[in-house]
């Protein structure tokens, strides 16, 4: 539904004339964060783009993907080549520093960058939430996100008090899986996210499974898990390593809790010479043992006499505290 709209949008960039007004029957259905954005988008392709100086443009403070120089050669040599296809956009900022803000074409911005050339942008007053749901529409349509970057650029989108119900619509991901994206994202630490990197080739069970690790009863802290994240390798592979190290971690936890008992030998009874009797005490209990099977009716004359034993140990104490 997003893409439709965002079509619909886009396809009349760099046409002056206004868009078309579309019937209240095309609407019925389409949510109104989405119809909002979609009209914000045709207001948008109804300017002419403008060549802007990249150091006026400052980064989004919300970002949806984590680096925006992977893969950034092609697009480079693609602009050099034939010049900059698709306008950014832009929205003007307040106080001091660069007067625009990037909406969307963080890369095309980044390209013009390397190239030393201005940035040809269309500009448009907005707030932060038109921009982030622009930005959302935009880049779905025109980007695969990792996972990950999904769980970021949605607890942030919630964070600036979108509903879920609106996230959802936005990033075209229904109920389930936008809490697996939150969660994820909400328990992960940060360093450890970004630490890993983007991992598009990882999809989202890795990342399930680092969440249920980090969650799991003696789980390193935070600071320790993100120690672990390899400073070298893809992200993938990273994020496969820092897997398998909290697993071998929590593996040896669980090891270390098990009791001493159940990988040591008891310890033996003190036998009493002379007699068929053991004995063990061991903290509050006391263990009698009669190996002589014609001798073990003395558990029993013990155990009745336990209450007499205790009275005369009782009175013996309290003599001797009164002495």
């Amino acid at each position: 539904m997003k893409r439709d709209l965002l079509a619909r949008s886009l396809a009349q960039m760099g046409s002056k004339a206004p868009a078309p007004a579309e019937s209240p029957k095309a609407d019925e259905g389409t949510p109104r964060s989405l119809k909002s954005m979609s009209d914000v988008l045709s207001q948008v392709s109804a300017q002419s783009a403008q060549e802007v100086d990249v150091s006026e443009i400052a980064e989004s403070e919300i970002a949806d993907r984590f680096d925006v120089a992977e893969g950034l050669e092609d697009l480079v040599e693609s602009i050099r080549t034939s010049g900059q296809q698709l306008p950014a956009l832009l929205r003007y900022r307040r106080g001091a520093g660069p007067r625009y803000e990037v909406v969307y074409g963080r890369r095309r911005i980044a390209a013009c960058r390397r190239l030393g050339i201005k940035v040809k942008a269309y500009i448009k007053e907005m707030d932060q939430r038109e921009a982030l749901v622009s930005q959302a529409l935009e880049n779905s349509a025109r980007l695969e996100r990792s996972f990950i970057e999904q769980a970021i650029f949605a607890t942030r989108l919630e964070d600036q008090g979108f509903t879920r119900a609106e996230i959802g619509e936005v990033l075209a991901v229904d109920k389930g899986t936008l809490s697996k994206l939150i969660g994820v994202a909400r328990d992960v630490p940060t360093p450890v996210i970004y630490g890993i990197g983007a991992a598009h080739d990882a999809g989202r069970r890795p990342w399930l499974e680092l969440r249920r690790l980090v969650k799991a009863e003696g789980a390193p802290a935070p600071d320790a898990i993100a120690a672990l994240v390899p400073e070298t390798g893809a992200p993938v592979e990273k994020l496969a390593a820092t897997i398998e190290a909290l697993q071998a971690i929590l593996a040896k936890a669980q090891q270390d809790k098990a009791p001493a008992a159940r990988t040591a030998p008891p310890a033996p009874l003190r036998r009493l010479k002379g007699t068929p009797l053991g004995v063990k005490a061991k903290g509050p209990r006391l263990m009698i043992e009669v190996s002589e099977k014609k001798e073990q009716g003395f558990i029993g004359f013990v155990e009745d006499r336990l209450e007499t034993l205790y009275q005369e140990w009782k009175q013996r104490d309290d003599g001797t505290k009164e002495r």
